[in-house]
């Protein structure tokens, strides 16, 4: 296993404080005035964990300032949620405050989005994470359980113990996509290359496993993956946004255990990239900006932005990030045959199968 720098900076603090050491820094912010002139007002409602949560909410924020950076007649801002009860509040006042375009993060969020869209069909929206038949809204999803596929194949080449583990912030079809594949290229591992390897956390037949019941508990996420290392697992797959951090924290704590991250590269995007061997990685900022650039073209007279996209491995709509610190530690058999099943998955011959995986209706 390749050795972890910095680990020593971090042993001895507690998860708390990690998950704030992690979450410091500047948190990303709308864009003042460079676009105070701009016509079309795009705007964005998080999930909870905030927009800075170097996962979902970050990622699609970042694709919110991309837009803004590329066509100066757009202006974005967005709302953070903490909970359940803001989503219909932060809806309608970003209805209230003009919003030509309203992106919605999150598939817990759907439905609030489908209510506030129908009851404003002059309003253009999008959806994260969720799948809508509304006409003013435009569904965005992705296939992760092709890139959790090759996460697990990766995990079970790299383990150490014979045991992985995964676990979730809450049940729902984004988060169990990610497990159901992880699951699945475990399998596909032991089923090619005759090993035996176990994942804690998720049994993909019957649907059950576990979670920690939220997104923000960095604290809650650390207890997890603690009982899974004493249980023998050495990587950790926290499907959970920043309370994955917990994972992380977890893995900075033992110098025989990593973990792989999702949603993002986790190298680039929090600051345990030295405890990530890689990320199944969706690609949130790109499908966002090209939503909010879509929809300034439609309110110019061009098309108006409804339907789906499901971003895939073919369309590199999701994808397996590097493998960074680790690239020397994983072995070329084990790139060659990842590269192998990248292209089986994108012909179709291989196909990871999901209840989570989206659908276009």
């Amino acid at each position: 296993m390749a050795v972890k720098p910095y680990k020593l900076a971090l042993v001895g603090l507690s998860a708390v404080g990690l998950a704030a050491v992690a979450a410091c820094g500047e948190a990303p912010s709308d864009s003042g005035d460079d676009n105070a002139d701009a016509s079309f007002l795009a705007c964005m409602v998080t999930d909870s964990g905030g927009v800075d949560d170097k996962s979902f909410n970050e990622s699609s924020w970042n694709g919110m300032l991309a837009a803004e950076e590329e066509n100066d007649d757009i202006k974005v801002d967005f709302k953070e949620s903490s909970s359940e009860t803001d989503y219909d509040p932060n809806l309608q006042s970003s209805v209230d405050d003009g919003c030509n375009f309203i992106v919605g993060v999150g598939g817990l969020m759907t439905e609030n989005v489908n209510a506030i869209a129908t009851a404003n069909p002059d309003v253009s929206f999008a959806t994260v994470d969720g799948f809508s038949e509304v006409e003013n809204v435009y569904s965005i999803q992705f296939d992760t359980a092709q890139s959790a596929f090759l996460a697990g194949y990766v995990a079970a080449a790299q383990t150490q113990t014979g045991t992985v583990a995964t676990w979730g912030g809450l049940q729902i079809p984004p988060v169990t996509i990610f497990m159901d594949g992880f699951a699945r290229g475990i399998a596909k591992h032991n089923e090619d290359k005759g090993t035996d390897v176990q994942l804690l956390g998720w049994d993909v037949e019957a649907q059950e496993g576990t979670f920690i019941n939220g997104f923000e508990s960095a604290t809650d996420g650390k207890s997890q993956s603690d009982t899974f290392i004493e249980q023998g697992a050495d990587i950790i797959f926290p499907v959970a946004g920043p309370a994955g951090i917990g994972a992380l924290t977890a893995a900075a704590e033992d110098d025989a255990v990593t973990a792989i991250w999702v949603d993002t590269d986790g190298y680039e995007s929090t600051d345990y990239g030295s405890e990530i061997i890689t990320s199944a990685e969706k690609g949130l900022a790109n499908a966002v900006k090209d939503s909010v650039l879509a929809a300034y073209d439609a309110a110019q007279g061009g098309d108006a932005v409804t339907g789906s996209y499901i971003g895939t491995l073919e369309n590199g709509g999701v994808s397996l990030a590097p493998f960074h610190d680790f690239e020397d530690d994983v072995s070329d058999e084990t790139k060659a045959e990842i590269d192998a099943l990248t292209q089986q998955i994108i012909d179709g011959t291989l196909v990871v199968e999901s209840p989570a995986s989206p659908t276009a209706g």
